[in-house]
Order: C-alpha cells, then structure tokens, then sequence
C-alpha cells in the first residue's frame, strides 16, 4: 500500500489556488492557463475555503446562463471540501473519489493546505505500480 504522501513526493505539493471572491470567470481562465481541472479556493496562503472544479462551472453555466461567470467562485464552489491527510493509503483516496464522484482532493496535514491529489495522479500511480510487478514477474520467470 502507498500513502498520499509518496504521491506528493513525486509530483510536489504545488497547489494552484485562487481568493473566494474572484469571479467564476477568473477562475475558469486561471483553470484554462494551468491545463488543470479544479482550483483550491483559500482565503489565505493554505485557509481551504473550498474547490471549484470545470464541472462547477459548466453547471453554474448550464443552471443560471453566462450571468454566473461574473459571480464569485463561492456562488459555485463546494463548501464542504472532501479533504486526505498524507498518511492515507490511495486505495482508500481511490474508492473515496468513486464513492463521491469527486476527481480532486486537497491534501491537509494539520489544518494546512500540503497538496491536491487528482485521480491522473492516482492511475499513474497504479499505472507504475504494475508495471513493476510485471518486470518482477517477467525477471522470475526468465531466472527459473
């Protein structure tokens, strides 16, 4: 099993964050800049406030017209942000996210922002775990 943290050792703990009251549409190009799919909304440099997600929008579009682009991020973003501590195991990140529907969780250590952990990150992840089992497996079987 592997924890959150090891994730984070690889990829960084770099988290693209943006104000509660910046605009939907702020959000929406910063989202467009950084080829990301969520924001962490913080009051400060790591106050989690919340998370506004592609999905957030294109909802808040589809629900209320092109009006709720000029709309702070709070009018759309989640309130109640599933959070992971670093010393979670990905298998329980992983049903967590299929359990919830979520793709992005912020990682907290202490009441502190320490990262975002997406489900890419995971699959890669799981993805360079097999791949090690079957260099494993291929070694044994070439030695035998």
């Amino acid at each position: 099993m592997i924890p959150v943290k090891r994730i984070l050792e690889e990829k960084g703990n770099s988290v693209v964050t943006i104000p509660p009251l910046a605009s939907v549409l702020d959000a929406a190009d910063v989202l467009n800049q950084h080829g990301i799919g969520a924001l962490v909304v913080c009051e400060g440099p790591d106050e989690l406030k919340g998370i506004i997600s592609e999905r957030d929008i294109v909802q808040g579009v589809a629900r209320n017209g092109t009006d709720s682009l000029t709309a702070p991020v709070t009018s759309l973003m989640t309130h109640d942000v599933v959070v992971c501590h670093p010393d979670d195991w990905i298998t329980d990140i992983m049903a967590t996210m299929t359990d919830r529907r979520i793709r992005h969780l912020p990682v907290v250590d202490n009441g502190a922002l320490k990262g975002l952990i997406s489900i890419g990150d995971i699959v890669k992840q799981r993805i360079g775990e097999i791949e090690q089992e079957a260099d494993a497996m291929r070694a044994y079987i070439a030695a035998g």
